[in-house]
C-alpha cells in the first residue's frame, strides 16, 4: 500500500511539472518584441470627421386627394416625372358625373359625348414644382377624399440621426458626405440645412435629427433610402502629418521620438492639430527632413512543443530507434 501511495505522489508530481512546462514554453513562444521602424513626415490632407447614418426623405411631402368622392378618369403622369405648378395631373368624376356617363354608354357613343361635354370632368392641379413619388391609382379606381391620387415631393434631402455627444460639433452650412448603402461607391456631397431642436429616443440614445441638402440629386436616389454621413468636422490641406503611432502621450505632453546624429531616438516635444483615424496633423516641434523612429510590435508564432516535453520521448530518438 505505501509503495502504491508512492508511485501515485510521484505521478503527480511528474503531471504538474509538465503542466507547469507547457504554459512556461507556450509563453516564451508568444512574447512579442518591440522593433524600431525609420519613417519621415509627410505632407498631405488631413479630415476629422463625424460619422452617422441617416435616411433619404422629401423635404416637403405632399399629397393630392381629389376635393370630392368619384372616379379617376385619366392620370397623366407616372412616378419619376417632373411636374410644375398648374399643371393638370390628373382628371376624375364625381360621383354623380360617373353615374351619369355610365348610364349614357349604354344609349351609345352620341349620347356619352354629349354628356361628357355638358358635365365637365374635374381637374387635378399640382399646386408645386415638383417630382411625383408615388401615383398607383388607376384610372376607372373609384375615389374617395380621404384618398391620394399622387404624391408630390420638392427635393429630395437626407436627415441624419446625430448623438448628443456629437451635436455640438454640427454647424448650419457644414460640409458632408453622403453615400447611399445601395450604392456605397457613390459619394455625393452635402451641406447642413437644419438641426432640429428637439431629441429624440432612439434605441436608448438620446439622438437629434439633421437636415442635409445634396448639392446633386441624381436618378439613384429613392426616397427612404438608408445612407451613411461623415460630417466634416475640420480639414487641412497641405500640413505635415505622421501616423498616431508616432505620438507619445506623457503628462499631457506630446512627444515623438526623433533619431540624433547617434542614431539612438530621443524624446521631442511636439503641438498636434487634428487627426483622422490614422494620421495626425504635426503643427510644430519638427518638419518634413526630422527622421522619427516608431516603436512596433512584432509577435513571433508559437512554435511546436512536440518533442520538447522532457517527460516525453524526442521525435527524433524515436526515429533513430526505428
Amino acid at each position: 500500500m505505501f509503495r502504491n501511495k508512492k508511485a501515485q505522489i510521484i505521478l503527480i508530481i511528474i503531471a504538474v511539472a509538465a503542466v507547469f512546462f507547457f504554459i512556461s514554453s507556450k509563453n516564451k513562444n508568444n512574447k512579442s518584441s518591440e522593433v524600431m521602424v525609420d519613417i519621415n513626415p509627410v505632407l498631405g490632407n488631413i479630415e476629422k470627421i463625424i460619422s452617422t447614418t441617416g435616411t433619404v426623405l422629401p423635404k416637403n411631402r405632399l399629397e393630392i386627394k381629389p376635393p370630392v368622392s368619384g372616379r379617376l378618369e385619366q392620370i397623366l403622369v407616372k412616378e419619376g416625372d417632373k411636374v410644375t405648378l398648374g399643371q393638370t395631373i390628373a382628371w376624375l368624376s364625381s360621383t354623380e358625373r360617373a353615374a351619369l356617363l355610365d348610364a349614357a354608354r349604354g344609349e351609345g357613343e352620341e349620347k356619352l359625348k354629349d354628356w361628357e361635354d355638358i358635365y365637365k370632368a374635374i381637374p387635378l392641379i399640382s399646386p408645386i414644382d415638383g417630382e411625383v413619388i408615388v401615383a398607383k391609382i388607376q384610372p376607372g379606381q373609384s375615389l374617395a377624399t380621404a384618398d391620394a391620387v399622387v404624391v408630390l415631393s420638392d427635393k429630395l434631402i437626407v436627415r441624419a440621426q446625430v448623438d448628443e455627444t456629437d451635436i455640438g460639433k454640427i454647424k448650419l452650412n457644414q460640409k458632408a458626405v453622403v453615400s447611399l448603402d445601395a450604392y456605397p461607391d457613390v459619394s455625393i456631397k452635402a451641406k447642413v440645412e437644419h438641426i432640429y431642436y428637439e431629441s429624440k429616443l432612439v434605441s436608448n440614445v438620446t439622438t437629434y435629427e439633421v437636415d442635409l441638402i445634396l448639392d446633386e440629386i441624381t436618378d439613384i436616389f429613392r426616397s427612404g433610402m438608408n445612407a451613411s454621413i461623415d460630417f466634416v468636422e475640420a480639414s487641412r490641406e497641405n500640413v505635415l502629418t505622421v501616423p498616431l503611432e508616432a505620438v507619445i502621450k506623457e503628462n499631457n505632453e506630446s512627444y515623438v521620438l526623433v533619431k540624433n546624429r547617434f542614431g539612438k531616438p530621443s524624446k521631442t516635444l511636439v503641438n498636434l492639430g487634428i487627426a483622422d483615424d490614422k494620421n495626425i496633423e504635426i503643427t510644430s516641434g519638427i518638419d518634413i527632413n526630422t527622421n522619427l523612429v516608431v516603436k512596433s510590435k512584432k509577435f513571433a508564432l508559437p512554435k511546436s512543443d512536440i518533442g520538447k516535453n522532457p517527460f516525453l520521448p524526442n521525435r527524433n530518438e524515436r526515429n533513430k530507434k526505428k
